[in-house]
């Protein structure tokens, strides 16, 4: 089963240690981990993050609780990924997953993953050039050769801090797939980068969570369509 790393840093410049906030009586991150157990075609469920100082805390949490972690450089996250490929024996098939998405939806990452196995893509995303999925709820997929081709060829700064844009920027190079939906949801944002974001994160938590802990996307939207206060909540638009 494809090996999902789930990139992770206390460091972040707009909300410092947002990963270990607390949501629901637990650390964002480890939420986030429960969700992305529920999917039915990752594999192993390993945490990038870097070798500073800085994350000292979250990998000492983070391996407490036993989820596998890998550390490697903190602005070379390209490199930092081939890194946690090669420590825990990545097939043919590696997702991305960023720790800023503590409402990723499994199902959607089952989807995105079908969606790369049937067509054979060396990249596939839910991201493509319309996005039409909620900030929040981003999925890639690639061939690990593929990527490790990307660290190998690439000396722009921008493709190792981003870690996938060699890919599906050269689509003369690499089979490139993308996941829509019909629904225009490109600009609902669920993902938690302002103070905003994680307060959003917290009212869907505090609402849905202790009578179904496996609440879905669509539980989410719901939610919040009867809740005014939220809808535009930090100025952006959360359904």
């Amino acid at each position: 089963m494809p090996l999902a790393i789930l990139q992770a840093r206390m460091s972040s410049s707009r909300l410092p240690g947002k990963v270990l906030a607390d949501v629901a009586g637990a650390p964002m991150i480890l939420r986030q981990i429960e969700r992305l157990n529920r999917s039915a075609r990752l594999g192993r469920i390993v945490v990038a993050t870097s070798d500073q100082a800085s994350d000292d805390g979250l990998t000492a949490r983070l391996e407490a609780e036993g989820a596998p972690v890998f550390r490697g450089p903190l602005d070379d996250v390209l490199a930092r990924f081939v890194g946690a490929m090669d420590a825990f024996d990545a097939g043919e098939t590696v997702v991305r997953l960023t720790a800023d998405c503590p409402l990723a939806d499994p199902g959607l990452i089952d989807e995105t993953l079908a969606l790369h196995e049937a067509s054979g893509a060396d990249y596939t995303s839910n991201t493509p050039a319309r996005r039409s999925y909620p900030k929040g709820l981003d999925v890639e997929v690639f061939k690990a050769e593929a990527l490790r081709m990307a660290a190998a060829e690439s000396h722009d700064p921008y493709d190792h801090e981003h870690v996938t844009p060699f890919l599906y920027r050269n689509p003369d190079r690499f089979r490139i797939a993308g996941l829509e939906q019909p629904a225009d949801e490109g600009e609902v944002r669920w993902t938690v980068d302002r103070p905003d974001d994680l307060e959003f994160v917290r009212a869907v938590y505090e609402a849905l969570y202790p009578a179904n802990p496996a609440f879905t996307s669509d539980d989410i939207r719901a939610f919040v369509r009867m809740r005014p206060d939220l809808i535009h909540l930090g100025g952006d638009r959360r359904a």
